[in-house]
């Protein structure tokens, strides 16, 4: 007759390697893709004046909604690869300082300029003749 604890314990072991390669896995498999279905936070400091920092939320499908230092709007990304196209669509103009307004027609046009991404981790930096790199929000 075969005991119950003889038949658990293949069983256990099976259970517990699952539990322990499945997390880092899953972590592999998120560290190196696209951020589909996230929130970013461009990695720099607060300009003078204004609490706001750039962010852009990627949906599912690369539609993108921008709210930047002053201006706010969407876009669309396309990724293939390491290569990416951003296109920006329509932007709201709000009353704000024309240096705010200036840095955010210089962050379109660098994201706009970007041809390739790369993930390191939380961050995510996209590079054409300017480097923009962003925090992915992880809270």
């Amino acid at each position: 007759m075969i005991s119950i604890a003889r038949l658990l314990k293949p069983a256990g072991v099976a259970t517990a390697l699952l539990m322990v390669a499945a997390p880092n896995f899953s972590l592999a498999q998120a560290d190196d893709g696209f951020p589909f279905g996230t929130e970013m936070t461009l990695d720099v400091g607060r300009q003078p004046g204004s609490k706001r920092i750039p962010n852009i939320e990627i949906g599912d499908a690369g539609e993108v909604v921008l709210e930047l230092w002053c201006k706010g709007g969407k876009g669309q990304f396309s990724v293939a690869g390491n290569t990416v196209i951003f296109v920006a669509g329509e932007m709201e103009n709000r009353t704000c300082a024309p240096d705010r307004a200036q840095a955010d027609d210089d962050l379109i046009a660098a994201l706009t300029d970007a041809a390739t991404w790369k993930r390191q981790g939380d961050f995510v930096s996209f590079v054409g003749a300017k480097t923009l790199r962003f925090r992915i929000n992880t809270n």
